[in-house]
């Protein structure tokens, strides 16, 4: 499926925290399987980390030689039980997975394709929500990530489809076949997605030797150093970056300016890849069933009226003119625009046949209100979200995801938002050192003037 490396996922336990677009909170269990691993090939790009994982089984030998210190004996004993433990836990997961979270065994649990999802989000919760730093993974860490996304991942092998083809036989004669493939939407994204993940992790594994450390805000006292970086209060539990009272030096700067571009292109790769495959999920109708009974009484009149007044709209202009102040204010208008632009689609249906509603044109051949109001709501939709990168999912995302029963798309929406939230806690790390390192640099600079200033000024 294309070679690269694991990619964020969530784990065992729910994880209540806001990432670069929460999460979507669902039922919360992993899934990774100790028998997909034995009765499963390896996926291709992943399989030899799992054999890694499969032969390094270590078992206590019979008979130990007399040389051996029991320091090693007790080394091969705990190594053994840690094994025994993951292998339990392996088992436990696989279970939940197959039982979708329903523990009685009748069959009431969530489905596959949700219980994946939450398998994905939740492993990524466990390994990265507790990584508030730039620095290389832990290794134990690294180790459940790409042992358990392997597990996961590896369901991509079996999702094909059929396409017919000409097979030779030996004797020179042909045949019609079916012959398997990758389904397109997987042969495309996955390969991208685990290209992402590769590039992340070794942006945060570029950060072994820094020249900024982190000082941990709950141990320090109000007076134990001067502030070269205040934190706002709604991430106080955050661990507070220092840098060299001169600030960081020119190479460490460039450094950290370049890995943010990098970042950040990531980010906008992995909400592309995100946004295009909510867009193919199916509408459910228990969304549908809410949604207002017009466009204009769910946007509001103010927002109505600038929408459907005169040939040309500016998103820009009208988020200008909402000033929007928090996420929360965003969020909220984009749920009630993304509503109100399903109304004027079902209402523009029901005289026009469209087939992408993404390539309807701001002007439509005849005019249709509905069909223009639409692909405005859309753009101030688009718009909406670039300003806000950090925005969470809208009700419809949610609903989507909740309702979904597609595996390999839910395998590669939950990718693609963890990778898009990691990749936007990344940019927030560096920006945040960036913002010490400007700090220290003037307040260093202040002192210098000062300490010139008095050897120049007369003496009394």
């Amino acid at each position: 499926m294309g070679d690269g490396s694991g990619f964020p996922g969530f784990h065992s336990h729910s994880y209540d925290r806001d990432y670069s677009r929460p999460l979507f909170r669902v039922a919360s269990f992993s899934d990774s399987g100790d028998e997909q691993e034995r009765h499963a090939p390896s996926p291709r790009g992943r399989s030899q980390s799992m054999s890694r994982t499969a032969s390094s089984k270590v078992t206590a030998p019979s008979r130990l030689s007399p040389s051996m210190s029991m320091k090693k004996l007790q080394q091969v004993v705990d190594e053994k039980s840690m094994e025994d433990e993951e292998m339990e836990l392996m088992k436990e997961k696989y279970t939940k997975l197959l039982l979708g979270e329903d523990m009685s065994g009748g069959g009431k649990g969530v489905c596959t394709a949700v219980a994946i999802s939450n398998a994905i989000t939740n492993l990524y919760a466990t390994v990265f929500g507790t990584c508030h730093r730039l620095e290389p993974l832990p290794p134990e860490k690294r180790s459940m990530w790409n042992r358990e996304m392997d597990c996961l991942l590896s369901i991509c092998e079996y999702i094909v489809e059929f396409s017919p083809t000409v097979q030779a036989m030996p004797d020179g004669s042909t045949h019609d076949v079916m012959a398997t493939s990758p389904r397109s939407d997987i042969l495309m994204n996955l390969p991208a997605l685990e290209k992402l993940e590769t590039m992340l992790l070794g942006i945060l594994d570029s950060f072994d030797k820094p020249e900024f450390w982190y000082a941990d805000q709950r141990n320090q006292s109000f007076n134990e150093s001067k502030k070269s970086f205040q934190r706002s209060e709604d991430k106080w539990w955050l661990p507070e970056p220092c840098v060299p009272d001169s600030g960081l030096s020119d190479r460490m700067h460039r450094e950290l300016q370049q890995k943010r571009d990098q970042a950040s292109q990531i980010h906008k790769m992995a909400m592309e890849i995100n946004s295009s495959i909510l867009s193919e999920m199916q509408v459910p109708l228990s969304y549908l069933e809410t949604l207002p009974k017009s466009g204009r009484v769910g946007v509001g009149d103010a927002i109505y009226r600038y929408m459907s007044s005169g040939d040309q709209f500016s998103p820009e202009h009208l988020l200008n003119f909402l000033n929007l102040s928090s996420e929360h204010e965003a969020l909220e208008i984009a749920d009630r625009v993304e509503a109100a632009m399903y109304v004027w689609r079902r209402k523009a249906s029901t005289t026009h046949v469209v087939s992408k509603w993404e390539n309807v044109t701001e002007l439509n051949a005849d005019g249709d209100k509905n069909l223009v109001l639409a692909s405005r709501a859309r753009s101030l939709l688009l718009c909406l979200k670039q300003r806000f990168p950090g925005l969470s999912q809208t009700t419809l995302d949610t609903s989507k995801i909740q309702y979904n029963k597609d595996i390999g798309q839910a395998i590669l929406e939950s990718y693609s938002r963890v990778l898009e939230s990691l990749a936007h806690n990344i940019v927030s790390w560096i920006d945040d050192i960036l913002i010490a390192d400007e700090n220290a640099k003037r307040g260093h600079k202040i002192r210098m003037q000062k300490q010139v200033f008095s050897q120049i000024s007369p003496q009394r």
